[in-house]
């Protein structure tokens, strides 16, 4: 088996049900008693960790604590995504920086053992805040400290010391944008499903607009508050940063403006309708996405007057990846609920990529 350990696990699964992805928790528990020691004990439990739309995650339970395995979705792979290796990487490279990753525990890229390459971590106690319902629990001024946080993590992201994170050759930011664009619309020409209104008018749009190349940063690729992992308190903390999948090297204004695309406005409504963001960021408290534009500029010096571009780039490369959601969906591929959702949400963000090339879309002039 072609497996890489950074700690230990193990233990048995006798009688342990199986889930979608990963069927045979017998085989998981031998691999990982084999690959690590016994210090975790015996594997007690698999369940998914409902919510995400693309890598699979599911909480392992083992008799001295749990941990968590990431693995690509069922069915309907797109070549280049969904590298576990390269996710692993990452979160390596981030350990004991002042960006907070779940610690690393294996991985494998034999797929063998549970159909499909995977890696395991530590479990991180935090809290994952997606629906409305969930931000309720927040006063007024724990939104507004956690959405400083938030800022202030991007930033801290894009500020990773890529050679001294053993990340050089990890990407390449020349040219970052353009080959973006060219591969999404690969990735939409091997998921569409249909005919998409107003797509092919948004590529050429985006296409005669890119930006001359910025300086190259880390990038997490999908940096949103429902990708963290939050404690709450007098003072709310971001206690891990996941889904690391999408990251790179390259423009940090696609980061940024990609966590704008998924943030709601007090009164968006049609945004919260469409179930793209969080929705959290609507309650009060929270920044507008104009303020945490500007909080992220004044952090990192950078100008982002020019943001509309980014946001708009943000719902096209969002619509591609929903696209590619939508079409496991139909496959009968799809693992948790909610995924009928993403299909009518794809026409609402290629409309709203076109309204951020028409307008300011946060009030710049």
């Amino acid at each position: 088996m072609r497996c890489r350990v950074t700690g230990a696990s193990g233990g048995a699964a006798d009688g342990v049900a199986g889930v979608p992805g990963v069927e045979d928790p017998g085989r998981l528990a031998t691999w990982i008693a084999a690959n690590g020691g016994a210090d975790l004990g015996e594997l007690q439990g698999v369940a998914l960790i409902a919510g995400g739309r693309s890598n699979l995650t599911y909480r392992v339970d083992m008799a001295a604590a749990p941990i968590v395995l990431r693995r690509p979705p069922l069915g309907h792979v797109l070549p280049t995504a969904h590298d576990m290796s390269r996710e692993y990487r990452v979160l390596s490279a981030l350990s004991g920086t002042n960006v907070p990753v779940p610690e690393l525990v294996a991985s494998c890229t034999d797929a063998e053992v549970i159909g499909a390459p995977f890696y395991l971590m530590r479990f991180v106690d935090g809290l994952v805040l997606r629906t409305v319902q969930d931000g309720a629990q927040l006063a007024p001024d724990q939104a507004r400290q956690l959405s400083d946080a938030l800022a202030t993590m991007l930033a801290r992201i894009h500020s990773v010391d890529i050679d001294a994170a053993g990340l050089a050759g990890f990407g390449k930011p020349d040219g970052y944008l353009a080959r973006q664009l060219a591969r999404w619309q690969r990735q939409m020409e091997l998921s569409t499903t249909r005919e998409v209104p107003g797509y092919a008018r948004l590529v050429e749009r985006l296409s005669a607009g890119l930006p001359a190349s910025a300086d190259g940063t880390l990038v997490h690729g999908d940096f949103r508050l429902d990708n963290t992992l939050v404690r709450l308190g007098e003072q709310p903390a971001i206690a891990a940063v996941v889904d690391w999948e999408m990251s790179t090297l390259g423009d940090p204004l696609a980061d940024l403006g990609l966590t704008l695309t998924y943030w709601a406005d007090p009164g968006d409504s049609q945004w919260a309708q469409a179930g793209v963001g969080a929705g959290v960021t609507a309650r009060p408290g929270f920044y507008s996405a104009a303020q945490f534009a500007a909080r992220y500029a004044e952090l990192t010096g950078r100008d982002v007057s020019g943001i509309g571009y980014y946001m708009a780039f943000g719902c096209f490369k969002l619509a591609v990846v929903l696209e590619g959601i939508h079409a496991r969906f139909l496959q009968g591929k799809t693992v948790g609920e909610g995924f009928e959702r993403e299909g009518p949400a794809v026409a609402v963000l290629i409309d709203r990529a076109h309204r951020m090339l028409d307008e300011s879309p946060l009030g710049q002039t």
